[in-house]
């Protein structure tokens, strides 16, 4: 059972929507193929395999899958007939332990269900019991024995169904105005799978309310009211039955009329005027057309879109701002890592000499500290040249040292 509630102004058309693909009417000449029953075996082994052991149609012979199971595994033969689908064990062997289960299948009802059987295998008559575990019936049975793992389902669909099926598949509505009970509902209308229809009430009734021809073909059994009016609000209930299949639903909706929507009338558009005493055929004057300004108010999408922009473009300058600092820094290290004022002179190599040559080297040490002296207010590119004068002087200096050594080491053999 279904409820909805369904609002439609006076004087529309309101639609009840009522659907079932299962009802849906289809001529089907395979009907005994869309029945079928099969057991499965779960065994308990290390590898938990599932395996097809005996399947049966409506309207055909048993079929066993293992050939040692012939003979000694079968199903009733009028299983479709009493919904006994008990399944049959003879010489029962060690190898028949596991979980069975009964699969009940109705294709063309949409209907499938499942019963599951634990068959246990013992050697001593003692131990042999049944038993419910909470999920499932547990049989323990002596090995070469014969047991009967019942499956039994008697619902109507499991019975041989009837020659007129068109006959099993109704629709029909019903509608009970307020404060009336549900077993005094006024029946609106019935429709069958064969196309029979049936209408009740007054004519203007049955003019407004209607089902369409195409109903059981497309599994849409709506409820169409034209022109609702006051009178037609209360509680509708779209009934399905499927006899054959056992199939019976309700939907129920709760339909009120609200008061028609009032349309707004339109104001006339003035006419034109003339300016007085004028030509009314040459001279007219034309009314400016009315502009109305509509302010929509920004949605809260819209506004959190701007906002990204904004924030978008302040991190960029960011960026921008961090990079020019990032730059500027890095140059000025480089400069201070570059300035000539700390670049220090190779150290020159000292030379000691004795006798005559402290006159030349003190003469050699005063000239040098007015170089440097005389280098602190010059450019950079005179520092530079400045250095190479100071070491080629002191190069002379101590070349004249030398010389003046030798000098005097030489002997005066003349």
């Amino acid at each position: 059972v279904a409820m909805y509630n369904i609002s439609a102004s006076q004087g529309s058309q309101a639609v009840l929507q009522c659907h079932s693909q299962r009802m849906v009417w289809t001529q089907d000449r395979l009907k005994d193929r869309q029945r079928v029953a099969h057991w499965d075996l779960l065994r308990s082994g290390p590898d938990h395999a599932m395996e097809r052991v005996i399947d049966m149609f409506s309207a055909g012979d048993q079929r066993i899958y293992n050939g040692y199971n012939q003979g000694r595994i079968y199903m009733p033969k009028t299983a479709f007939k009493d919904g006994n689908f008990s399944l049959v064990i003879k010489d029962v062997a060690m190898s028949d332990k596991g979980i069975y289960s009964c699969n009940l299948h109705h294709h063309y009802c949409h209907l499938y269900e499942s019963i599951k059987v634990q068959l246990n295998v013992t050697k001593s008559a003692r131990k042999e019991r049944r038993f419910w575990d909470g999920q499932k019936a547990v049989f323990v049975v002596l090995v070469g024995s014969t047991v009967v793992l019942p499956c039994i389902n008697r619902r109507p669909i499991w019975t041989e169904g009837n020659s007129q099926e068109d006959q099993q598949q109704v629709v029909h509505w019903d509608r009970q105005p307020p404060g009336v009970r549900h077993d005094r509902a006024d029946r609106l209308i019935d429709l069958y799978a064969s196309g029979e229809r049936r209408h009740y009430g007054p004519l203007f009734v049955q003019q407004k309310m209607n089902i369409s021809a195409t109903a059981f073909s497309q599994g849409d059994f709506s409820l169409i009211i034209s022109d609702t009016q006051p009178l037609d609000q209360g509680l509708y209930s779209c009934h399905l039955h499927h006899h054959y299949c056992g199939l019976h639903e309700r939907r129920i909706f709760q339909l009120t009329v609200t008061p028609p929507v009032p349309q707004i009338p339109q104001e006339p558009t003035d006419e034109p005027q003339y300016l007085p005493n004028e030509d009314p055929s040459t001279n007219m004057v034309e009314v400016p057309p009315h502009v109305i300004n509509v302010i929509l108010p920004e949605q809260r999408s819209h506004f959190l879109q701007q906002l990204g922009y904004i924030l978008a473009t302040l991190l960029l300058l960011a960026l921008i701002v961090l990079a020019v600092i990032f730059l500027t820094r890095h140059r000025k290290r480089q400069g201070q890592d570059f300035d000539p004022r700390k670049v220090e002179s190779p150290p020159l190599p000292m030379v000691t000499y004795v006798g005559h040559t402290s006159s030349v080297k003190k003469e050699c040490e005063r000239s040098i500290p007015e170089v440097k002296s005389s280098n602190q207010e010059e450019t950079k590119l005179d520092y530079k040249n400045n250095l190479l004068k100071e070491a080629e002087m002191s190069k002379l200096c101590s070349q004249k040292a030398i010389d003046l050594d030798r000098e005097m080491v030489k002997p005066s053999w003349k």
